[in-house]
């Protein structure tokens, strides 16, 4: 009888760990020399914590292990938003809310982060100061209806001089917005009874206007009936009041009443006169 005699293998585990091993080091040493700088950012190039000149762009890029660091700086348009109190020229309180658009120049990344920082010291540090400055400045000039009238042109005085104290910073604005302005509710009712006043105003007015037309409508009646007496006097002479009589005459005389009854009435002085 034949017999079969099994021999066991031993799996090669010192072959897969050193394998793994290779497979974990090659990985880490590729992580640790090559950094992505994601779409919308650049590069800032530091090596032993010290601002390189070079700006890296968009795209997988190799670096000295544990000598080098790269920073991605955002380069895509950003929003800031700030609330400020102001006054203005008449010593009238705004709640202003401004907003500003901007973005670093890209080819100046490095410079930005060697002056400034990141994305949170550029807005402390350089937008809201600025921001805050500019409005306060820009509102006094004008009164608070006047602000409210030329709000586009505030806006972009505010804007333009904006654009000045963030141009030495390599920050460039892209747009600006006065997004609210607010009142306190006293100015509101201000507001609202000029409106009443005004109203009132006009309607006075109007009906001032419409006593002139009608006084002088009635002079001119009053001239018309004038004139129509005058011209009516002018053609009355004692000739056409006579013929104007007789033709109305019946042929009767007037009849007066007596004791002995009716007789009548006859003009004495025309008898003296006929022969």
């Amino acid at each position: 009888m034949t017999s079969f005699h099994r021999h066991s293998v031993a799996f090669p585990w010192g072959i897969a760990i050193a394998l793994a091993s290779g497979l974990a080091i090659t990985t880490l040493a590729w992580q640790a020399s090559t950094s992505t700088v994601e779409a919308g950012s650049r590069g800032v190039v530091m090596q032993f914590g010290k601002v390189k000149p070079q700006v890296l762009d968009e795209g997988l890029h190799w670096k000295m292990p544990l000598i080098t660091r790269i920073y991605p700086m955002n380069v895509r348009v950003q929003k800031t938003d700030v609330d400020i109190s102001v006054g203005t020229r008449d010593l009238q309180s705004l709640q202003v809310q401004f907003s500003l658009n901007w973005h670093v120049v890209p080819e100046k990344a490095n410079q930005v982060y060697q002056q400034i920082g990141s994305h949170p010291q550029i807005v402390e540090i350089i937008l809201k100061p600025a921001i805050e400055e500019v409005v306060k400045a820009s509102t006094p000039k004008r009164t608070l209806e006047e602000t409210l009238k030329d709000r586009s042109m505030l806006k972009d005085e505010i804007e333009q001089a904006i654009r000045d104290r963030l141009a030495p910073y390599h920050l460039v604005v892209d747009d600006a917005s006065l997004v609210n302005v607010g009142f306190s509710p006293e100015f509101t009712q201000s507001i609202e009874a000029k409106q009443i006043a005004e109203q009132e105003a006009q309607k006075a007015k109007y009906l001032t206007q419409k006593a002139e037309q009608e006084a002088k409508a009635e002079i001119t009646r009053a001239k018309g009936q004038a004139e129509a007496q005058r011209l009516l006097q002018q053609s009355l002479t004692p000739e056409l009041l006579q013929k104007q009589a007789i033709d109305k005459w019946n042929g009767q005389f007037p009849q007066v009443m007596t004791g002995e009854g009716t007789t009548p009435l006859l003009d004495l002085r025309s008898l003296q006169k006929s022969p």
